[in-house]
């Protein structure tokens, strides 16, 4: 899952930021609004992470662009834990949750995961195709009805594309979705990623369920039915 999370204080920033990776998520973090908003609006995120209080475009001025934009990405704001009027304004502009200073990182995870749900709808929590099916909440991936044990990137690799069957992306798509903005985009680690993807799952499946482009990159089998 690929986050947008804007903080401008460096020890609650380097704190979140470790402990949502511990957690298989790619990370985009920088510390002021100007540059959050432009990110958003420019980029796919599964969700943002906002502070209220940033330099540049605030919290909720970033919240209220980005809706009046029509982006419809779900939003979790930042707040000091007394500022209520905060909240209700985040809320009345379109926030999807909340979450007041200081707390936990896995309370944070579990809130995110819950306005991705409620975004995408229960049904998209568990991608299946033919044999193959994937479960986002448990994170587990069964093919034929065995469990295939995937590593973070792997698995994050295999929803990306499952969730759009037929569509090609690029190696670069790729990266900034599944390995964030701080890889060399000549690297190869997504054709090594896809083979050790391919080694696990076609035994069992009996066809490649990810299939090269030729000069272009990958993309999910489609499955008829």
């Amino acid at each position: 899952m690929h986050i947008l999370f804007v903080e401008d204080e460096a020890k609650i920033a380097n704190f979140v930021t470790a402990g949502l990776k511990e957690y298989g998520f790619v990370v985009d973090y920088c510390d002021n609004g100007d540059e959050g908003y432009s990110r958003a609006i420019n980029n796919e995120y599964d969700a943002l992470v906002l502070d209220i209080m940033v330099p540049g475009k605030d919290g909720l001025a970033m919240l209220k662009s980005l809706r009046q934009a029509k982006r419809n990405v779900p939003v979790i704001l930042l707040t000091a834990r007394n500022e209520l009027d905060d909240r209700l304004a985040g809320l009345n502009l379109g926030a999807d949750d909340y979450i007041a200073k200081p707390f936990f990182v896995e309370e944070l995870v579990a809130r995110i995961h819950a306005v991705v749900r409620r975004s995408n709808g229960d049904r998209q929590n568990i991608l299946s195709a033919g044999s193959l099916k994937l479960d986002c909440i448990k994170r587990e991936v069964t093919c034929d009805r065995q469990v295939v044990e995937l590593t973070t990137r792997e698995f994050n690799l295999l929803e990306y594309l499952m969730r759009s069957p037929g569509r090609v992306f690029t190696r670069t798509q790729i990266l900034e979705h599944v390995w964030g903005y701080d890889f060399n985009p000549t690297t190869n680690v997504v054709d090594v990623c896809v083979q050790r993807i391919r080694k696990k799952l076609d035994p069992i499946g009996g066809s490649p369920w990810l299939e090269s482009v030729r000069g272009v990159g990958y993309r999910f089998r489609q499955v008829e039915g």
